[in-house]
């Protein structure tokens, strides 16, 4: 019989909720315990959701001999600094995206995590899904023909007058990081490599956070990707990939709890069936395969740093008006 790896949740964020009813579907994992700066906060968030151990402060969590892997699941500008501290105390990371905006502390990270002999992966849930599985297979059969043109978007309103982290630039907040970096992640993986160059424009509110982006990236061969992002708009979510034979598009990409692709070929259309299945369990047994030394996690190095440095591009041609390539 499998040990379950042990998981501790390092904050009481909203998402914990959907991480904790993934693990509750596994027999692979198990969440052992749960860390507040609040202690009270802690027990009572430890009761709610019936987690054996409350820790009063994030280090003391990284000090529990029971917890094999920490969920990074602060706001932004935090994922980096904490992630480090808890490989540095010996605990396997899943680390919520974005890891960060910078891909030198992406890569900080995983040189710590390499040193330290321990896995590191960002949660891009939606990676995990069969959805996604089935759309990368579809693409390598050549099911539209040759690849020509990626669309996605992300969005939700949020009230600009809220107390909310995704407001706060100290804390890396903004649409880009929050959602946007779903339509990145989305556009390269249906690319099939990295851009070679981007263009970004923003739309800043008044906390300084972007509140809505739009983005080009250019890949090799000519291909073209376009998204969109903000948190003052109404919720949208979508991905079409567009080829010379056809197109497919996901009404529920990110999220995956519609799963199912439209495919559009030669005129003709049919929905191609997905299983439904819990991406969050997914991503947990996927690193927990990883710490078994059963196989390498799905997201590792190479993907973060494509990530970040995507991200860090796209920023930066915002700010500067122009075409920006990414750094290698």
């Amino acid at each position: 019989m499998t040990v379950p790896v042990r998981w501790g949740l390092l904050s009481t964020a909203r998402i914990n909720g959907a991480v904790i009813n993934g693990a509750r579907e596994s027999d692979r994992v198990t969440v052992a315990a749960v860390a507040s700066r609040d202690g009270a906060r802690a027990r009572a968030y430890a009761e709610q959701w019936g987690i054996p151990r409350a820790h009063g402060s994030y280090d003391e969590l990284l000090a529990d001999p029971d917890v094999d892997a920490v969920y990074v699941s602060l706001p932004n500008g935090m994922h980096v600094a904490w992630a480090i501290r808890a490989l540095q105390a010996g605990k396997h990371v899943l680390c919520e995206k974005p890891m960060d905006r910078r891909p030198e502390e992406v890569a900080r990270a995983f040189d710590v995590a390499e040193r330290e002999g321990l896995v590191l992966s960002e949660a891009f849930m939606w990676r995990h899904h069969p959805q996604t599985r089935r759309l990368r297979e579809l693409l390598d059969e050549g099911a539209i023909g040759d690849l020509r043109l990626i669309r996605a978007s992300f969005s939700f309103p949020l009230d600009p007058g809220a107390v909310n982290v995704r407001l706060d630039a100290a804390l890396d907040g903004g649409g880009l990081l929050d959602v946007g970096c779903y339509c990145v992640s989305g556009a390269r993986l249906a690319a099939g490599g990295e851009p070679v160059s981007v263009l970004g424009a923003a739309v800043t509110g008044a906390s300084g956070v972007d509140t809505r982006f739009t983005g080009m990236l250019r890949f090799a061969g000519d291909v073209l990707a376009t998204f969109d992002c903000g948190i003052d708009m109404t919720n949208r979510h979508d991905l079409e990939i567009v080829g010379s034979r056809g197109r497919m598009v996901l009404a529920d990409p990110w999220h995956c709890r519609r799963p199912g692709i439209l495919l559009e070929r030669d005129g003709e259309m049919s929905t191609v069936e997905v299983a439904p299945a819990d991406s969050y369990r997914l991503e947990l047994e996927d690193v927990a395969a990883a710490i078994r030394a059963e196989r390498a996690p799905l997201l590792g190095r190479e993907d973060a740093l494509g990530q970040a440095r995507a991200i860090a591009a796209l920023e930066r041609s915002a700010a500067e008006g122009r075409v920006v390539a990414p750094a290698s």
